[in-house]
């Protein structure tokens, strides 16, 4: 019988505490928060949700195989750290979470960045199941990736390769990042940049979405299919550029599946066909055709992905 699990999903604007058993989510906890904040104060209240998810489930944390965390920013799982927090939760990397975890939960520790482990997650209990050659794409606030070759998680020696598919140019002269870079297809087709790029496309003040209090990916699919022009032309080039971008990850990760997630997949009877028609066009697979499928685990694939993690099956 699979050992339980401890897993913390970190997001810019909440988090998600979990007891994970093999492919069954036991219990979890929804915490909101401000990633401007410090996180070691943090810490304190995800030690609190762990006390109280085991308490109710009647599971000993020595009964637990240990806790992982998905950390939205750069970590590297070799050595336990965070490495870049690209302006969230600036004061990580200064952590030492694995004697934090010891010492408030007495649970060994891992870490890795989110979108590898929502991709580790896909692969354990999700769309994954089976393949050993995937890129996880997730679309939402901004954009993240993974991939998977050959069974193993890629990292690189900085940590950072295959996890910054969101920040591979889009637009010469486009955008500028919160990276630093310009024109990355976050910085042209993701939700912190969505309500940018609307005010600045032409005919906006005419269009529906200019009234709308929020402009959001759920707001832009809505108007689009209710005919709006503009919300029609910003989806159309936001679908481009994640088209591209599927095409880009393909040639530099030679997968054979692209798994995609993120709340923007609300609307995964637009994107994917959109998607897999243009890799089909323009990806160079002799082999074969890449195959483009929706997350199955929604907003919890990352909290599937800590038993891989901790078992080192990555």
């Amino acid at each position: 019988m699979d050992r339980c699990v401890v897993s913390i999903d970190l997001g810019g604007s909440h988090a998600a505490v979990a007891v994970v058993q093999g492919a069954k989510l036991l219990a979890s906890r929804e915490i909101e928060l401000d990633h401007a904040q410090d996180l070691r104060p943090v810490l304190d209240i995800f030690a609190n949700a762990v006390r109280e998810l085991l308490r109710e489930l009647q599971i000993p944390a020595k009964d637990c195989l240990g806790l992982a965390l998905g950390f939205c920013g750069l970590a590297d799982g070799r050595i336990g750290r965070v490495i870049s927090t690209n302006k969230k939760y600036e004061d990580a990397p200064g952590i030492d979470f694995n004697e934090w975890s010891m010492r408030e939960l007495g649970l060994r520790f891992a870490i890795e960045n989110d979108a590898r482990m929502a991709l580790l997650g896909e692969r354990h209990a999700g769309a994954a199941h089976g393949y050993d050659n995937v890129v996880m794409i997730t679309l939402g606030t901004g954009i993240g990736g993974a991939a998977l070759i050959e069974g193993k998680l890629l990292r690189g020696k900085h940590a950072q390769a295959g996890c910054l598919g969101g920040h591979l140019p889009a637009k010469v002269g486009g955008r500028l990042c919160t990276c630093g870079a310009v024109g990355c297809s976050e910085a042209e087709a993701s939700g912190w940049a969505l309500p940018i790029m609307a005010k600045e496309w032409k005919g906006f003040e005419h269009s529906a979405l200019a009234q709308r209090e929020k402009i959001d990916f759920r707001a832009l699919f809505e108007l689009a299919k209710a005919g709006d022009r503009v919300a029609l032309e910003i989806r159309e080039y936001c679908l481009q550029v994640w088209a591209t971008a599927a095409v880009g990850l393909i040639h530099a990760y030679d997968p054979e599946l692209i798994v995609i997630g993120g709340g923007v997949m609300r609307s995964a009877n637009v994107i994917l066909p959109h998607i897999q028609q243009f890799v089909n066009e323009h990806a160079w697979t002799p082999w074969g055709k890449v195959k483009i499928v929706a997350a199955e685990l929604g907003n919890h694939a990352g909290l599937f992905g800590a038993e891989p993690l901790l078992t080192g099956n990555v």
